[in-house]
């Protein structure tokens, strides 16, 4: 469970919520069925012309990265590296079968394969290299999807608060109802605004902090297979790995 999506999250909504009621306000008065509708369908609905059904049915798969997403450690991969690297000097490539079944990254039992494969080192890198490319464009995808919700969302919202007030003002004979009718169109734009900065641009930027943080762990992974192929000193390697951490990090191995 990632805490800091949920501790923000709560945060946000909490800080909104306590502050109307603090001034006053009633929770039940923004509970606007019609107009949640609005803004969550109609966001939802113009999202779906810019990508695939696909895209947005892996809405919960996102959801699920964002709040449940997967830690890597990069010192852990870089002692199975150099651990793997000195095995391989020692019983040579085909030794390296042993450690297929401790693997669970499916990326990283791949690449291995191919190492004891006997993939030529330039081929080994391209086949990798093109395997991170298409895992990059596929969370792109997802990165993509909740930023464009962050920008329909508030103009839905202008469009739900639009058509409260032509209603309202086709409909209202007493001038005293006036105001709060006026009011209530508001609503609509309240959840837009409030669903793009709580909800959607929040996590389209968490996934773009997933998606950093895999990729590095790729690119670390990938680099390591292929000194192993190339017959790289393990300590050579720990040095050219430990490169991909962070120097502030290093500090606390």
């Amino acid at each position: 469970m990632d805490i800091s999506s949920i501790i923000g999250l709560l945060l946000g909504i909490s800080a909104i919520i306590m502050s109307f009621v603090w001034e006053g306000g009633h929770l039940e008065s923004v509970l606007a069925g019609p107009a949640m509708f609005i803004v969550i369908g109609g966001t939802v609905g113009a999202s779906m012309v810019t990508t695939s059904l696909d895209t947005v049915l892996r809405i919960p798969r996102y959801l699920h990265i964002v709040f449940r997403g997967r830690k890597y450690d990069h010192f852990e991969a870089i002692e199975q590296i150099v651990a793997m690297a000195e095995r391989a000097r020692r019983d040579g490539i085909l030794g390296l079968e042993a450690n297929l079944k401790s693997i669970t990254n499916p990326f990283f039992k791949k690449a291995l394969k191919l190492v004891i494969d006997g993939t030529e080192v330039t081929v080994l890198r391209s086949i990798l290299e093109t395997e991170i490319s298409y895992i990059a464009d596929r969370h792109s995808r997802g990165i993509g999807l909740f930023r464009t919700m962050g920008g329909f969302s508030p103009t839905m919202g202008i469009i739900g608060t639009v058509l409260g007030l032509i209603h309202t003002l086709a409909n209202t004979d007493n001038p005293s109802r006036m105001a709060s009718a006026i009011a209530s169109a508001f609503i609509a734009t309240l959840w837009g605004v409030a669903l793009a900065n709580l909800a959607w641009i929040p996590i389209s930027e968490k996934l773009k902090f997933r998606h950093e943080e895999e990729l590095a762990n790729l690119e670390l992974i990938t680099e390591g297979v292929v000194s192993i192929q190339s017959g790289d000193n393990p300590r050579v390697i720990r040095t050219k790995l430990t490169s991909f951490i962070n120097p502030n990090e290093r500090d606390f191995q």
